[in-house]
């Protein structure tokens, strides 16, 4: 219960943010932050001080500063220091000619695999007469600090980027949108993607890559269907502004619309979804596009519609996943059709496609509910042959169906 209502809590703010992508509300820290200038001014070398980067965490970072900011500031440099390679930095600036440029720069950092190493060399070169930071510098080192899981830092780079106007590229702000989904800072990335499509700068503008992050990262909440519910609506608001924005849908959005559908159990929606692809959209389903449905249609138990779309599939010469193979003959099984499920189950096999426990339970289990105790036996026994079962697996079934139906011969076949 604590859990759904932390998301619901997120959701709130994550539909606030949303909505004023329109330009209808402003952003939520305009809300508080009336008395500080929006755009703090910079050095001419692009090097931000104490006060200015914390104007700029407080008017641009979701997470307000604490009262401590100037302690915590040293308290991270220091920590920065004492992680910090010395040797490795001196052998990095020694790479640097005394008037190096941008892309030289960019090249040095790409070089380092210390996270450390890269934003001492960052901050190192911001504090250097003559020189400015451009697209490259900016992207590779909130690249650097994304993968190293040094957030809070990569923060700071951001800040830094949006306050200069004429800094940015679709790909950096891809990337830091990327990071902050993958720091679950929802409403940071949303509000990055609203600096972007309000820029001037077309080549900032959002792009079908940057609404397929956003739709991967929404689609990634958790296997709960009521959160996957309330993160529908928002994806769905997304892909209704990206198609006003005049971007045209790839098979991956489109696949990314259908998996959301399905996991929040809105399975008509999907398959309008799913036959519009090819009528409206001039995009073809591929396998993945026919697994999400044959799936949600199989936990709906719509068998008939779900062996329509897998034969629909093999007509067209996509192997169904081990997850839709699974999904059909639990469902075929649990609505007594053994036979389709065995037909599907020794099909799965013969493609390569591995098997559940849970799969050959249900199956098992439905044979002996319809009385055929012995068959049952038979069938398991067969797969231990086949070394489709190991030992331990089919000794357990074994047991479970003796203790559940009382077989008296169950013991003399272990051996």
């Amino acid at each position: 219960m604590i859990s759904v209502r932390r998301y619901c809590f997120r959701m709130d703010v994550l539909s606030y943010s949303l909505n004023s992508i329109t330009g209808t509300l402003r952003p939520i820290h305009y809300l508080i932050q009336t008395q500080i200038d929006p755009v703090p001014k910079i050095a001419s070398n692009g090097y931000l001080g104490i006060y200015e980067r914390f104007l700029l965490c407080n008017y641009y970072s979701t997470k307000p500063p604490l009262r401590s900011f100037r302690r915590r500031e040293c308290k991270r440099s220091e920590s920065n220091k004492s992680t910090l390679d010395e040797v490795q930095f001196q052998r990095a600036l020694s790479q640097l000619l005394p008037r190096f440029t941008p892309e030289e720069l960019c090249n040095v950092i790409t070089q380092q695999d210390n996270p450390f190493v890269c934003l001492e060399l960052f901050n190192w070169a911001s504090q250097q007469p003559r020189f400015k930071h451009d697209v490259s510098t900016y992207h590779i080192t909130i690249k650097k600090l994304g993968v190293a899981k040094m957030y809070q830092e990569m923060d700071d780079v951001v800040n830094q980027v949006l306050a200069i106007s004429y800094i940015g590229s679709e790909a950096l702000y891809n990337s830091i949108i990327y990071f902050f989904m993958e720091a679950r800072k929802l409403t940071r990335a949303v509000n990055i993607f609203k600096h972007m499509r309000n820029s001037r700068n077309m080549e900032c503008r959002p792009s079908i890559r940057t609404y397929n992050i956003l739709f991967t990262a929404f689609l990634s909440r958790g296997s709960n269907s009521y959160i996957n519910h309330m993160y529908m609506e928002t994806t769905r608001s997304l892909f209704r502004q990206m198609v006003d924005d005049g971007i045209e849908p790839d098979i991956h959005s489109l696949n990314s619309m259908i998996k959301g559908y399905v996991l929040s159990l809105h399975l008509n929606d999907a398959l309008r979804i799913f036959h519009q692809m090819d009528v409206v959209y001039k995009c073809t389903p591929n396998s993945f596009s026919y697994d999400y449905l044959i799936h949600g249609l199989c936990c709906q138990g719509r068998t008939h519609n779900a062996k329509q779309l897998c034969n629909e599939m093999k007509s067209k010469g996509f192997m169904p996943s081990s997850k839709s193979y699974n999904s059909l003959v639990n469902a075929l099984a649990l609505h007594g059709e053994v036979e389709e499920a065995l037909k599907y189950l020794w099909e799965m096999i013969e493609n390569r496609r591995s098997a559940e426990f849970i799969t050959y339970k249900t199956v098992l289990d439905e044979i002996c509910r319809q009385g055929r105790v012995g068959e049952a036996m038979k069938l398991l026994k067969e797969f231990k042959e086949k070394d489709l079962l190991n030992g331990h697996a089919y000794r357990k079934l074994l047991y479970v169906l003796e203790d559940d139906y009382g077989d008296p011969n169950a013991h003399a076949q272990i051996r």
